[in-house]
């Protein structure tokens, strides 16, 4: 195909945010400015070659005197312009001035068809609603970790695409049970947490689920973390949001519930420094935990 065969898109990056995100969970910190290139460039290429988009609007932003590396000249040369946007410890501005823009673009901007953006954080859904009101394509490019499930909801799967998916196979990443990337200076983190206390598990009378959300919600627990001795409930909740996104946050919740009065699971609630936190056991003899989790018989 000709490139005029192309439709016409924009790409709004929340430099910042991807940037702080890999400063946290790369093997060697030092890599994070390289990787984020990295991954715009695999962007890019994707949009062009895969989903015949071609992006003539490039913007990236970030409070670019708090990042070490030199990250505005490799952009430069990618046709992405940077912006400065004066971070606080409280909220990077880089989501207003994106917004900001990214409304500038679709009011003066008719032949761009399509919104890309590479944030995840819910601030965007405004807006991200705005451009699908008005019949523009929005995709989200995020870490499925990072990114807000109700975000996730109103783009759809289909609109998504896995920021982990463009990188090289050889960049290595911390195993991190969870995190969440501040919008602004600095990632935050959950504390680890406590060694397990030696009291045993006490599981509800077991019952079979019927309900087939139930059964998917044990199914995507026992596929990302099948393997652990406990598992976090928040990183789980960030893999419903990720694998079940058309379910309200409540609903999410209610099926821990339910899975807790089945038996198939147990939720034990820890003290903890700055907040307690709560972590989950798996009923490994549980009939629907045999039946979706083969290694457990």
């Amino acid at each position: 195909m000709q490139p005029s065969s192309l439709s016409r898109g924009s790409l709004f990056v929340d430099f910042e945010n991807v940037y702080y995100f890999f400063k946290q969970r790369l093997a060697n910190p030092s890599e994070s400015n390289d990787r984020c290139i990295d991954l715009l460039r695999a962007l890019r290429e994707r949009l062009t070659k895969d989903l015949r988009i071609q992006p003539i609007v490039m913007h990236a932003y970030a409070d670019f005197e708090r990042i070490e590396e030199n990250s505005q000249s490799p952009l430069y040369l990618m046709g992405i312009e940077p912006h400065f946007v004066m971070g606080t410890d409280h909220k990077n501005a880089a989501d207003m001035r994106l917004s900001i823009d990214a409304l500038e673009v679709f009011y003066t901007r008719s032949e761009i068809s399509t919104f890309v953006f590479v944030a995840g954080d819910r601030d965007y859904i405004p807006l991200i609603q705005h451009l699908q009101k008005h019949g523009r394509r929005v995709l989200v490019v995020a870490f499925s970790e990072n990114v807000s499930g109700d975000l996730l909801q109103i783009v759809s799967r289909d609109n998504f695409l896995e920021a982990k998916e463009l990188l090289p196979a050889t960049v290595r990443m911390k195993e991190v049970q969870d995190s969440r990337t501040s919008v602004g200076l600095r990632a935050q983190t959950e504390l680890m947490p406590a060694p397990a206390t030696n009291s045993p598990v006490k599981f509800e009378k077991w019952m079979k689920l019927e309900d087939e959300n139930e059964r998917t919600a044990l199914e995507i627990m026992l596929r990302y973390f099948g393997d652990k001795r406990e598992v976090w409930v928040t990183p789980y909740l960030h893999k419903l949001r990720f694998e079940m996104p058309l379910l309200a946050e409540f609903e999410r919740k209610a099926l821990i519930t339910n899975l807790t009065d089945s038996g198939a699971i147990a939720v034990e609630r820890r003290r903890g420094e700055p907040n307690d936190y709560s972590v989950i056991f798996i009923n490994y003899d549980h009939p629907d935990v045999i039946d979706l989790y083969p290694r457990a018989k």
